[in-house]
């Protein structure tokens, strides 16, 4: 029983060894990102087109704002211009990034840095 007992807390203790670490491997792995996206934009390179009530927007914002990644947002709710040029895209949702002119739908930090690495 004792024995039983010891190779079960073995295996939770394993399973929250690798939990813990893969979690601060994906945050570490997050501002690398974030350092090499902050580099490579200047502002203007980057504009955001987002819905005030999109999570995936908030997420995008967050991002860029804690790794001082310069961008422009508007608000499709609250700017007409915003909702015409996001009509216009005949986009399916938000966000819609327009990263050095090219179109990208969702927020993807890699796409965004690929683009911006292209030139």
């Amino acid at each position: 029983m004792a024995e039983s007992r010891r190779s079960l807390l073995g295996f939770v203790a394993v399973v929250l060894a690798v939990s813990v670490g893969s979690q601060v491997w994906g945050w570490h792995q997050e501002k690398q990102l974030g350092i090499k996206l902050a580099t490579a934009a200047r502002p203007g390179d980057i504009q955001m087109l987002a819905s005030d009530t999109c999570s995936y927007c908030a997420g995008a914002r967050a991002f860029m704002q804690t790794h001082a990644v310069p961008f422009t947002e508007c608000s499709i709710e609250r700017d007409s211009a915003c909702a015409a040029r996001y009509e216009a895209l005949k986009s399916p949702g938000t966000p819609v990034l327009l990263v050095r002119g090219e179109v990208q739908l969702g927020f993807m930090p890699r796409r965004v840095l690929e683009r911006l690495s292209s030139g």
